[in-house]
């Protein structure tokens, strides 16, 4: 067993280097795992394992669910849809003190149910509302602090690239994890609101009340939004009724979308060119990413170390939860330091044997379900945590003149709030799986 273990934490140690070195995380992973599966076996079995592999991994029809759901969300973002979302959520409620921060992050729920990447939605709403926020005199960290959390319900909100990639690294069902997050997403915009009302009531100067829209305003706002609910509900609602399968509603959420901008005139030949350019190239670097991270993950299979690991933490008769808190908090460390994907990919390996072997009182389905939704949760909190929080990373590149630091004291009440969900689905499972077992 020592053999193993130390055969292992070598490799993990090469692949920290590599990344200290600035070495893209896709070929970090490939050249660990491509060297200890020649350490283990010998460099032609390894020849024959690459020969095959790569074609294996990319025609899984699996797979295309992740570039339909990511051309989804960019044409959704270039036909104007998240600027009708936000504009819908502003009359409703942007004339209440802390309702445009509100309206935000409303409008990011809604986008979430059709774009599956956090960056995207961030990086979405940090152009159609950071200007709204900061002209009606919200605090400017307050504002840009506001955009960031709310695109983490790009991820939160299914559909998720992220819990797609976690159901294929762990052969888990993507509609089931879909369904597991709907409550846990819902109570993320709930807290993120509620978060708003409080800080505000404190100190009303962090969001002023805007203007209140003329009734025929808001009327025209609630009927521009129309299109974008339909599709959530058609995308959304036809994988949990199991009219689609995840990839044939990803499919029918591009048409749709399409379809959509241009009826609408908003999409036009180069915002599709855009479009189709941005999924490639993020397809591109999440595919990158699987691959290293299969020949990553067979290396460490051929070691034994995360079957043995396994075992023993079993044999110890450690807490379940006592594991499952000290792996969640691996996962908080390292989200802050570290791209959220492919830490997932990274730890996943030697994280979920050691779960599914553990007795939480669910099945071995039902603790692979749960556990993906606190990896969910955790990679949220590492997209606004500091000290390097993407989405904040992405809002102030939008807003050169807030500083970085303004944007973190912003993010740092909806931290708070999401600690507290955090705590609640790890105590109440049934959170992440009432609505699995309803519909299933």
């Amino acid at each position: 067993m020592a053999e193993e273990f130390v055969l292992a934490g070598a490799g993990f140690a090469a692949l920290l280097l590599l990344l200290v070195l600035r070495c893209p995380i896709g070929l970090a992973m490939l050249l660990v795992g491509a060297g200890g599966y020649a350490t283990i076996v010998d460099a032609t079995r390894l020849l024959a394992y690459l020969k095959t592999t790569p074609f294996y991994l990319f025609a899984n029809y699996t797979l295309t669910v992740i570039p339909l759901f990511i051309l989804m969300g960019a044409l959704a973002e270039r036909g104007g849809l998240a600027r009708d979302l936000f504009t819908a959520a502003n009359a409703l409620v942007g004339h209440r003190r802390g309702g445009l921060a509100m309206a935000v992050i409303g409008a990011c729920a809604g986008f979430g149910a059709v774009c599956g990447s956090s960056v995207a939605t961030t990086a979405t709403f940090g152009r159609a509302a950071l200007p709204e926020l900061r002209r009606f005199g919200a605090l400017p960290g307050f504002a840009t602090g506001t955009i960031a959390v709310g695109g983490v319900l790009g991820i939160l909100i299914p559909p998720s690239v992220v819990l797609v990639v976690y159901a294929i690294s762990t052969e888990q069902n993507i509609a089931k994890l879909f369904m597991a997050a709907l409550i846990p997403g819902l109570m993320a915009t709930a807290f993120y609101i509620a978060t708003i009302w409080v800080v505000v009531r404190r100190r009303p100067e962090l969001c002023p009340a805007g203007p209140r829209v003329p009734a025929a305003e808001r009327r025209e706002a609630l009927l521009n939004v129309i299109p974008v609910l339909l599709i959530a509900v058609v995308v959304v609602g036809g994988i949990y009724g199991g009219i689609f399968t995840p990839t044939e509603s990803a499919g029918v959420g591009c048409i749709a979308t399409l379809l959509v901008g241009l009826a609408r005139g908003t999409l036009r030949t180069r915002q599709i060119r855009e479009s189709l350019q941005a999924t490639a190239e993020t397809t591109a670097m999440i595919f990158a990413i699987l691959l290293g991270a299969e020949v990553f993950n067979a290396f460490l299979a051929l070691s034994q170390a995360p079957d043995l690991l396994a075992v023993w933490v079993s044999e110890q008769g450690f807490p379940p939860y006592g594991v499952l808190c000290a792996f969640l908090f691996v996962y908080i460390v390292l989200g802050a330091v570290m791209d959220e994907l492919a830490m997932m990919l990274l730890t996943l390996p030697v994280f979920f044997p050691v779960i599914t072997a553990l007795d939480f009182g669910l099945t071995a389905e039902e603790t692979a379900i749960w556990f993906g939704i606190l990896v969910l949760i955790v990679v949220g909190i590492g997209l606004t945590a500091p000290p390097i929080g993407l989405n904040v990373f992405v809002v102030s590149g939008l807003a050169r003149d807030v500083p970085i630091g303004a944007t973190y004291r912003g993010v740092l009440p909806y931290l708070a709030t999401d600690f507290m969900r955090l705590a609640l689905c790890v105590a109440f499972p049934w959170l992440s799986l009432a609505v699995v077992r309803l519909l299933t």
